[in-house]
Parts: C-alpha cells; sequence; structure tokens
C-alpha cells in the first residue's frame, strides 16, 4: 500500500518491464551465455590453508598435460609491484590490489587463488589444476575481529600501519610505527558526549557481535576477455559497473583505458557483491598470452569461499536518556571485518548508527580490521545493519526500563530537517516521523499476539543514499519513438524507471521509449550501480536529456514555420505550439507529427546530457516482526513481517515493493541464519547452499509493504534511493521481536536454534 496520492502521469504507475519477456523466456544473455569462437576456458587453484606463506608453486606438470594453453601465477601480472595506485576505495599498493585477485608471497584466507590454468575445455583445466604443486608453510589464522585487534596476534601484512581516517586527529597520519591488523581508526564526534552522559537519568551499554554473511546472487561470476591483435581488449563481464571495471582493469594490466571495452551483460543479482574483480583480469591475461577468447566462470563454492561477503563485527552501543525518554548521548565503538584486505564497511557503520534520531552528543569510534577471510565487499547498505541492531536493542531496553511504549520513545527523539549527522551536514526534508508514526498507526503495530512463545519487535533503519555521475543519450526516431541509451547496469529495474524519467519528462508514452544499457565504448562514463543512486543520478541526467531533446524540437518547429524559436512552447502534453499563421489560424505539432517530419527538415535529433547530482535524499524505514519461537529445538519461525519505508517518490511501486521485501528477507537471513563458519585451521565449513542457510520461501511469510512518500526536493520526480534501507532494520526488530516472546535478550546474531536454546537454558 501506498500513503500518497499521485501527481505525475507516468511516474508512480507499473508497466510493463521492458526486459520482463527475454528474462522469464530464457532468451536474456548473461556473462556464462557469451560464446566466442576458439574460446578457451580458465579455472583458479585455491589454496587449502586460512593463512600460510608461499614457499614455491610449480606449474610445469600442469602445462605439460595436451589441451593446456598456459598457466599464470601472481608473478605473471605486469607493473611494479611497490607503486601506489589509486582505487576506488583510496589508494594502496599494486602488489595489495593484485593479491585480493592472486596471492603473490602469502595465502590470506582459504580458498586465496595462487595460480590458474587456460585450457581447450573446462574439464582439461580443472584436471591440470591437481598437477600444480604448492609448497606451503602453514601459519596460525586469526579469525576474530577483536583478537586480530589484541596484542600478539598474528600478523596479516607486516608493512601496515593503523591510520586516522576522517574525524578527530590527522587523517592517513599512521597513529604508531607498529605493524598492526587494525588498518584504520575512524573517530567521529558530535556535542559533549561526556556531559550527555552525566546529565542523563538512565544510561544503558550493551555489546554486540554478528557473523560474517554473503549477498548470496544466483548468478556466480563470470567474465569472458577477448585481447585482439590490435591490442584492444573487450570483456564481458557480470557488474555492478562497466566503467568501474575498465578502470580497474586499466590499473590492474598497465594499459590504457581507451584500449578496454566492458559489455555489461545481464546480471543475476549483486546487491554490491559485484563491485570487485575476480575473474575478469585472469580472463584478459589467458587471452593476452594465447590470443583467443577466454571465459572464466567460478562455481558456487568458489563465490562463496572466495568473494566478497560482508562483514563480521564487534559493536559496542552506550545510550544514555532522561527520565521522560529524551535521549541525550550515544556512543559506539564498531569493529568491522576486512577480510584479507581493506577496507570494511565500517564508514557506514559510523555514519548510520545514531541516523534515525536526534541525540545531541554523540562519539563513534570505527576500528577497519583484516584477519585470515575473505576481502568484504558491499552489501546492501554497507556496514549499516549491525549497529542498527545494536541502537535499536539498547532502545527497547530503555523504553521497557523507564515504561515508555518503543515507538512512543523512538518518535520523541526522530531526527527532522535540520538535525545534524556525524559528519556535520544537516538533513534535508526527510521522513523520518513519517515513517516512525505509519509504523505505530499501522493495523500490524496495533494488532494482537495471543500464543505463548510469541512475540513482536521493531527498529528504525537508515542508509544515507548516495549520488555520484550519470549520463544518458537520446534519439527521437521518425516513428515517434524515442531510443534512450544509457551506462548503468540494470540490477533493480533501471530500464524501467528511467524510461518513465523520459516519458514523464516529454509527455510521451511509456510503451514509446525504448531504454537501452550499452558498454564503455557507446556512452560517457556512468558511476556504479550501487548506493541506492542509480535511479537518482541517472534520471537527473535522463530529466536534463529531456529538456534538451525539448529545446531542440522547439528549434525544428520554429525552423519549419519560420518564426523566432522563443515563440514556440513545447508543452507537457507533447504538443508543440507556435504563434499564428497570417490568416490567424493557430500552429501546433503532436510529437510524433513533428517527429515525423524531421527526416526531411534538417535530419533526426539527438541530444546527451550528465549529472553528478549531490542532492541526496536519506531514506528511512521501520520494521514490524512477529515470531514464534520453538522451545524445545530453539527454531525462530516469522509469523508476520510489515516494512514501511519512505520512498520518496515511488517511480515504480512494484519494483519498490520488491526491494523492500528483498531487503527483509535477506536481513531476516542475517538474523536468523546465515553466517561463515570456519574451523581452528581456517577452513570454511560450509561453503555450499545446503550448508550456508539462505531463507527460502517456506521460511518467510509474504512481507507485507507500506510506502510512506516524502518526495525529496533534489529531485525533479523526487526520487529517493530504495534499495539499501530495508536490510537495516530486520536484525533489530528480529532480535527485539524474540526478547518480546522469550523474555531473553540476545546479542550474537544469527539467532541460530543452537545459540537461542542454549539462551534458553540459561532462563
Amino acid at each position: 500500500m501506498t500513503t500518497a496520492q499521485r501527481s505525475h502521469r507516468v511516474v508512480g504507475t507499473r508497466p510493463v518491464r521492458p526486459d520482463g519477456v527475454e528474462k522469464v523466456t530464457g532468451r536474456a544473455g548473461y556473462s556464462a551465455d557469451t560464446r566466442l569462437p576458439g574460446m578457451l576456458y580458465g579455472r583458479l587453484k585455491r589454496a587449502p590453508h586460512g593463512h600460510a606463506r608461499i614457499l614455491s608453486i610449480d606449474t610445469s606438470k600442469a602445462e605439460a598435460l595436451p589441451g593446456v594453453r598456459s598457466v599464470i601465477t601472481a608473478a605473471d601480472f605486469p607493473g611494479d609491484r611497490e607503486e601506489m595506485i589509486r582505487t576506488m576505495r583510496g589508494h594502496t599498493t599494486r602488489k595489495w590490489f593484485q593479491d585480493m585477485i592472486m596471492a603473490s608471497d602469502k595465502v590470506l584466507h582459504y580458498g586465496h587463488a595462487v595460480a590458474a590454468v587456460c585450457a581447450t575445455d573446462p574439464h582439461i583445466a580443472e584436471d591440470a589444476l591437481d598437477l600444480i604443486e604448492v609448497e606451503y608453510e602453514p601459519l596460525p589464522p586469526v579469525l576474530d575481529v577483536l583478537e586480530a585487534m589484541a596484542d600478539g596476534a598474528p600478523i596479516l601484512h607486516e608493512e601496515l600501519r593503523t591510520v586516522t581516517m576522517l574525524g578527530r586527529g590527522m587523517p592517513g597520519a599512521p597513529i604508531n610505527d607498529n605493524p598492526s591488523n587494525v588498518v584504520s581508526h575512524m573517530p567521529l564526534e558530535k556535542g559533549d558526549p561526556d556531559g550527555g552522559f552525566e546529565d542523563s537519568d538512565i544510561v544503558i551499554e550493551r555489546e554486540f557481535r554478528t557473523g560474517m554473511a554473503h549477498q548470496g546472487y544466483i548468478e556466480p561470476q563470470s567474465a569472458v576477455a577477448d585481447w585482439g591483435p590490435d591490442g584492444k581488449l573487450t570483456v564481458w563481464a557480470s557488474s555492478q559497473g562497466a566503467f568501474n571495471f575498465r578502470d580497474q582493469l586499466a590499473v590492474i594490466l598497465q594499459i590504457p583505458t581507451a584500449q578496454i571495452t566492458v559489455v555489461p551483460t545481464e546480471i543475476g543479482g549483486g546487491f554490491g557483491g559485484k563491485l570487485y574483480m575476480y575473474v575478469e583480469p585472469i580472463a584478459a591475461l589467458f587471452s593476452q598470452r594465447t590470443g583467443r577468447p577466454v571465459k572464466v566462470t567460478l562455481s558456487r563454492e568458489e563465490v562463496l569461499t572466495a568473494t566478497g561477503p560482508t562483514s563480521g563485527t564487534y559493536v559496542r552501543v552506550k545510550i544514555g536518556a532522561k527520565r521522560d525518554g529524551t535521549l541525550l548521548a550515544g556512543e559506539a565503538e564498531l569493529a568491522y571485518e576486512a577480510g584479507s584486505h581493506p577496507p570494511s564497511p565500517v564508514a557506514g557503520g559510523c555514519m548510520t548508527v545514531f541516523g534515525p534520531y536526534d541525540i545531541p552528543n554523540e562519539r563513534v569510534d570505527g576500528y577497519d580490521v583484516v584477519l585470515n577471510k575473505p576481502k568484504v565487499s558491499s552489501y546492501h547498505a554497507p556496514g549499516a545493519c549491525q549497529p542498527t541492531l545494536a541502537v535499536e536493542s539498547v532502545l527497547d531496553e530503555i523504553a521497557e526500563e523507564l515504561g515508555i511504549e518503543p515507538m512512543e520513545l523512538r518518535l520523541r527523539n526522530a531526527a527532522r530537517e535540520g538535525t545534524r549527522v556525524l559528519d556535520g551536514r544537516a538533513y534535508p526534508k526527510i521522513g523520518a516521523v513519517d515513517v516512525m508514526e505509519a509504523v505505530r498507526n499501522s493495523e500490524h503495530y496495533r494488532s494482537e499476539l495471543g500464543g505463548e512463545y510469541q512475540g513482536r519487535g521493531v527498529a528504525i533503519g537508515y542508509w544515507y543514499n548516495g549520488g555520484g555521475e550519470g549520463t544518458a543519450t537520446a534519439s527521437i526516431n521518425a516513428d515517434g519513438t524515442v531510443s534512450l541509451i544509457f551506462g548503468s547496469v540494470d540490477i533493480g529495474g533501471q530500464r524501467a524507471s528511467l524510461a518513465m524519467h523520459m516519458a514523464e519528462a516529454m509527455g510521451i508514452p511509456y510503451e514509446d521509449v525504448r531504454p537501452h544499457v550499452v558498454d564503455t565504448e557507446s556512452i560517457g562514463y556512468t558511476g556504479l550501480t550501487a548506493g541506492s543512486a542509480t535511479t537518482f543520478k541517472t534520471g537527473w541526467a535522463v530529466y536534463k536529456l529531456a529538456q534538451e531533446l525539448q529545446g531542440k524540437l522547439q528549434g525544428r518547429a520554429a525552423r519549419i514555420w519560420d518564426v523566432p524559436s522563443e515563440q514556440v512552447e513545447y508543452r507537457a502534453d507533447a504538443t508543440i505550439h507556435g504563434p499564428p499563421d497570417e490568416d490567424g489560424a493557430a500552429r501546433s505539432f503532436t510529437f510524433k507529427e513533428l517527429a515525423g517530419q524531421l527526416p526531411g527538415t534538417g535530419g533526426n535529433i539527438a541530444a546527451q546530457a550528465d549529472s553528478n547530482e549531490t542532492t541526496w535524499g536519506p531514506s528511512f524505514a521501520g520494521h514490524i516482526v512477529d515470531v514464534e519461537v520453538d522451545p524445545a529445538t530453539g527454531k525462530v519461525d516469522i509469523l508476520r513481517y510489515t516494512t514501511v519505508q519512505d520512498v520518496g517518490t515511488a517511480v515504480h511501486p512494484s519494483y519498490v515493493e520488491g526491494q523492500m521485501q528483498g531487503g527483509a528477507s535477506q536481513g531476516a537471513g542475517m538474523a536468523l541464519s546465515e553466517e561463515y563458519i570456519y574451523d581452528e585451521d581456517g577452513r570454511l565449513r560450509n561453503a555450499s547452499l545446503l550448508d550456508y542457510r539462505m531463507p527460502t520461501t517456506v521460511d518467510l511469510p509474504m512481507v507485507e509493504t507500506v510506502l510512506v512518500e516524502v518526495p525529496n526536493p533534489g529531485h525533479p520526480y523526487g526520487v529517493r534511493g530504495v534499495g539499501e534501507v530495508p536490510i537495516v532494520p530486520p536484525l533489530g526488530a528480529i532480535a527485539n521481536a524474540l526478547h518480546d516472546a522469550t523474555g531473553v535478550r540476545m546479542r550474537h546474531l544469527p539467532l541460530s536454534p543452537e545459540r537461542v536454546l542454549e539462551a534458553l537454558g540459561e532462563i
């Protein structure tokens, strides 16, 4: 359901998605579907240790196997390995950047790639992997974030020194000269936290732990590379950003970006997990060596073992309040697993921990920590879920201690327009209060729960949403249709939402806009499909593009009528009007009429526009969940789930509802069952979808959605990002529901049956 009336003609409707037929009929082309003449196949050899020094690698037997065309190790990557290079996450050495793809001197996590084979057949390539002989010196792994921070912990990178990032202190300056697993410390503060706690009538401080979890996209990473004899490299990739991959390839392979074309294929899910490359550079090196196209595809086990999940975390939260429920001070300490290489999403945690609330005094210390697990990647609202669990749990404790209804406590302290966040910025127009009121007034929240061991929990989440660069081009065809071209990878419905932008701005039917996602040679630079930014940023570009097209149509009509262009008007109903003719008769064209005259009056019309808007539109979500706990087994079942969210303007409400339901489902998995389990030697023990337990349709009810629409004034149609904030509240809401059902407050998630049963036994 939605809480706002529609004011647009196309935006806010539910048209058929442009890519729907191809996807349901199996005609859509994914990267693994790419086949080129003479194609070879690559496979990767992975380390069986969690932490080990590589003493030697002998590839001679593999190279001698019939059908093998090439074998590579980290030594085959070009460039000075000590050179400092710029990546999308900051500056690092070439060695670190390349080691994330293939280990050189040390193995830093179980499944770390150490070599790769290219052969005429994938089965030959797999057989050849067994012929590669690697001698290791096993080292003790460090698998816990607090243990990794402790004095005397095994050190992953001898050259690593802790630096200060943002906040108090000198950014980028080493804290000391001792090797450390702590990559950076982010200290942030506003107001007087110590004074706020002194003035508080109640102060509650708690510690929380969460496990490492994977995004769970259906499509494994796959890429095809074709390095031509002219030195041009073309890569077909499953990526959340074709330009990002192009730029990373240029850095790794030491060739100009002008020699690289990345073709974004359809993508079978990403959720932040396909921002980094794992197979593309390897396929490219093989293609350069063999002169033939090469495909490298990961197995499901490799996806779980060696691609980027989200961080396991330690979170300590302390909140002080007056007896009337006014929050005076908040303090948080966040330690995030980065995996084998930085960064972790701890910055996202620091910026969102107290985001839904107006707390005058805050202090946050974030720590980015390496340890012997795969290098983490983003996962919907990266870093925000874990501190939200902590804050929402502590707020429920405060409400219980003070005898204040949980949503009333939250509403008394809700952030509003003008509330300042930790980085000093003031919120623009936001919907935090609207979301909280919608939660409190919802039928679900006001309904009764009657069963034994049943409970209800709520939580509020915040995500700041991003912006970035977006580019779009369009041409008007003689039949009155518009070809819309852009470079944003379509994961969550960008083709539909951007076509709706164009149709709305031009006043033409949605069906007359033909959207296309193209490669890096065919469009201007476009940033990642990430950060809940794509419809916002590329939508801005499409809106500007429509204004360009309207201006050109006015100019063409003026030429036909032989009048000054300033006397011609393009109207919202897609008609073009000019001054009366000599006889006083009105002059006008419909859009289609004028489009039909373009070829004979100067040629077809095309335009390009780009954007890099910074008019951010933060989003808030409130979740209500009912659970039932089996006291005999510890199993937690979700009975009912409602998600309320400020979506700005729901461009395509069906897509928005799907994002809300998907995020809630993923968050429920993180809360109840999803967790990487390592043995003491650093080996991942549940690297399959049988043992790594994601929720399915039998585990969840239909997630109910309530769309609150508080338009973002920084976008022509009020767009706010909607994809990430739905995953922020579930951990807190489910933990609070479990407490309501059992009286047990659990602070180590996921809430597996074993953990719940143990906690119930301690009552």
